[in-house]
């Protein structure tokens, strides 16, 4: 039956001992199956063997794939992520921990230009899979190879936020609560009272609402509807799923947050020099306004603060006031703490889902990796409230 499977024969270039730069091409059998690579069971042969370092090379990549197939990513990516790696390796004739930055960059540069979208997305899945190696192969690689593994995307190029499939582990609720109450009581010392108002109630509808970085950056005064469910909520320009654009949702205010609002909009936002009234200027606009509009001397609709901007401030704020084992805070960990936070304290899965705005379950669970749960308490929970029921409805469970 083996002998009846297809297979398909790709060419690996493997170098040749001494470094000299020449390498012969290894034709190796490769069974379908997930992306179509090379099984494990050949690694133990090719231990000792320089000439197995093209195969060994293909397990790296085989396991890579199985270890993002598990992530839940779809067959296409897969098979995306490491095209570049192999695109760069059969222009040079080099193994991937052979590369240095000069390779990456002269490729780039020359043979491999595309767009500047396309070749940072390259530089993206070059360096998330130099990140898998890293935490895999490292010890295995200098132990065969004498070579110790770094990402050839050097700091000049490396994306910022590089991938390194961890959890995204949110401060713990008291955490917070201190960190907020910390930032508040410096409001009074700062130097610029009206900006440090405006970041910290950012900060902290981030926190209460679960809103991104982007959509709390462009929402307008008009957008706020404090008329709306029990506490009022506001429009945001949600993400887009699967490449629609993005989508306008409500997103939520909750009692603090509707207080919080209130205090800025009554006493702070006016304290900026453009025009508060109109609909749509922005609810937390820049301390910059653009010299043409200066010039003009008019009240007008100023321009939104950027999200960079809220960014820094936000990591200012958590190395200054943020104490505990997470000490780096930016928004997108504070919409996780969010999630987290909510759902331990009782949301169900579909309100936190709602909450940030989903499309999808799966992608909320994401979200809810360090949420505390107890299997068993709930198990006895739910025993309890079936006997209540049985209680109550005189021996109907329902």
């Amino acid at each position: 039956m083996a002998e009846s499977r297809s297979r398909l024969l790709s060419v690996v270039p493997v170098p040749a001992p001494g470094g000299s730069g020449q390498h012969e091409p290894e034709l190796v059998a490769v069974e379908p199956g997930l992306a179509d690579v090379l099984t494990l069971q050949r690694r133990k042969a090719a231990e000792l063997s320089e000439d197995g370092e093209g195969g060994f090379f293909l397990d790296t990549i085989a396991e890579y794939q199985w270890a993002r197939d598990a992530a839940g990513l779809a067959q296409a990516t897969l098979d995306g992520l490491v095209k570049p790696v192999i695109e760069v390796c059969e222009h040079y004739g080099l193994s991937p921990w052979r590369l240095t930055p000069r390779h990456v960059d002269k490729y780039f540069a020359g043979e491999g230009k595309r767009s500047g979208a396309t070749v940072r997305r390259k530089m993206n899945q070059i360096d998330g899979y130099f990140a898998f190696l890293e935490q895999r192969y490292a010890g295995e690689i200098a132990r065969r190879y004498g070579i110790g593994v770094e990402s050839p995307v050097d700091p000049f190029n490396r994306p910022r936020h590089r991938g390194d499939f961890g959890l995204r582990v949110p401060p713990s609720q008291r955490a917070l609560r201190e960190f907020f109450a910390r930032w508040r009581r410096s409001l009074e010392a700062a130097r610029k009272p009206a900006v440090a108002r405006r970041d910290y109630v950012m900060g902290k509808l981030t926190y209460l609402s679960g809103v991104r970085a982007a959509e709390l950056c462009g929402v307008r005064i008009g957008d706020l509807h404090w008329e709306s469910g029990q506490w009022g909520r506001f429009l945001v320009n949600g993400k887009g799923a699967r490449g629609s654009g993005p989508r306008q949702r409500e997103a939520y205010m909750f009692e603090e947050g509707r207080a919080l609002l209130w205090w800025w909009i009554e006493d702070v936002r006016g304290g900026f020099s453009d025009d508060p009234g109109h609909p749509d200027a922005p609810l937390f606009p820049s301390e910059r306004i653009p010299p043409a509009v200066s010039a003009l001397n008019v009240p007008s609709p100023g321009i939104a603060v950027t999200p960079p901007t809220f960014r820094k401030a936000l990591q200012a704020a958590g190395e200054r006031f943020l104490t505990g084992p997470v000490t780096h805070l930016h928004p997108h960990l504070l919409r996780h703490a969010a999630a987290t936070h909510n759902y331990e304290g009782g949301m169900s899965l579909w309100e936190v889902q709602k909450l940030l705005g989903h499309d999808r379950p799966t992608t909320t669970v994401s979200y809810l990796a360090t949420a505390h749960a107890d299997p068993e308490k709930a198990g006895l929970a739910a025993a309890d409230r079936a006997v209540q029921r049985l209680t109550t409805d005189k021996g109907n469970l329902r």
